[in-house]
């Protein structure tokens, strides 16, 4: 099978190589073999395949996978032969509370990923993909998709006229745009493109920012909800954001932090977060059992991811710097 594979991680994307690896074995108890057809990028993966996540030479990347169960092992009647089916981020967190505090057990990372065309593992590594739904769009929900699921639903509770700021227009903010609005909640959402705040409003988007041209971006936000603030706020940036999340948001409000953009250390105002009696909760991916939910709650949205471009195995390369050139809107897809 053909694979990719960071053969001189200290070489970042110039040291990605496409390889020919034997087949995976057959399928033991317990087991499935998946063809991958499809895999998504997420930040993560970048970090990997660029060389800023240490990893071991040899390392197949990618965390989200997405294919069609080829065998079946003794003992799995979960899935047959034909399901569409995607991979997990946390193989190991079923249900429950989170059970791991690294990447350690994350394919694409601590294990081989998905840039590969097939794989036997166990069952419970992958979950059914929603009915009807593509491979490269069942690929965006692994990562990008879950995290904003458990954000705004796990974490926040969200329901119908709640109000929710988002941050930038990468996967998991319009993954979590789409969620809101078709869980009837009124969304912000910021960038630094008018052309993309644009996109936003056409997906439904009711407030839009430019946070370059509007220092306090945070203070707009909230004038929008006449001066409340927002319930949500799902925090990509990290301490360089959360000064103006912490005003946008209400008294007693909701931010989940689910990424560190703009680095992991930084000052955080913390008497404002107190006076407000605002919860923050950071949050990575989420476990099988979210997961399964989250299937179950997209087959009763109507919508589909946003999918900007999609490359095929060979070109990661230019996919990664594609990524990394912040020009796109939503989610980047591999075929393999």
């Amino acid at each position: 099978m053909r694979a990719m594979v960071c053969d001189s991680p200290k070489d970042g994307l110039s040291g990605l190589k496409l390889v020919d690896l034997p087949a995976p074995a057959t399928p033991k108890a317990g087991e499935i073999t998946v063809r991958i057809h499809a895999s998504s990028l997420n930040f993560h993966d970048f970090g990997v395949v660029s060389g800023r996540i240490p990893t071991k030479p040899g390392r197949i990347p990618m965390s989200d996978g997405a294919g069609v169960v080829e065998a079946v092992g003794e003992g799995v009647s979960e899935f047959a032969v034909g399901d569409n089916v995607v991979s997990t981020f946390f193989p190991d967190w079923l249900s429950g509370e989170p059970t791991l505090g690294d990447f350690s057990r994350t394919p694409g990372d601590g294990l081989d990923g998905y840039a590969r065309e097939c794989v036997t593992v166990p069952a419970s590594w992958f979950t059914r993909a929603p009915k009807g739904w593509s491979h490269q769009a069942s690929a965006t929900i692994t990562t990008a998709g879950l995290t904003a699921w458990r954000a705004l639903v796990v974490e926040g509770q969200l329901k119908a006229g709640d109000t929710v700021l988002l941050l930038g227009t990468g996967g998991v903010s319009i993954y979590a745009l789409q969620i809101a609005k078709a869980m009837g909640a009124r969304v912000a959402i910021t960038s630094s493109s008018d052309e993309k705040l644009d996109k936003a409003k056409a997906l439904g988007a009711d407030f839009t920012v430019n946070y370059q041209k509007h220092e306090n971006w945070g203070g707009l936000v909230k004038a929008w909800t006449l001066d409340r603030g927002v319930d949500h706020v799902v925090e990509v940036g990290g301490p360089g954001t959360l000064p103006q999340s912490i005003h946008a948001c209400r008294v007693g409000g909701n931010i989940v932090l689910i990424g560190v953009l703009t680095g992991v250390d930084g000052t955080i105002p913390t008497g404002a977060m107190m006076l407000k009696q605002i919860s923050l909760n950071g949050i990575i991916v989420g476990s099988r059992q979210h997961q399964q939910e989250f299937v179950r709650g997209l087959e009763g949205m109507n919508f589909m991811p946003v999918i900007d471009k999609q490359f095929y195995l060979s070109d990661m390369a230019e996919a990664f710097a594609y990524e990394a050139s912040g020009h796109h809107f939503g989610k980047i897809c591999l075929t393999i």
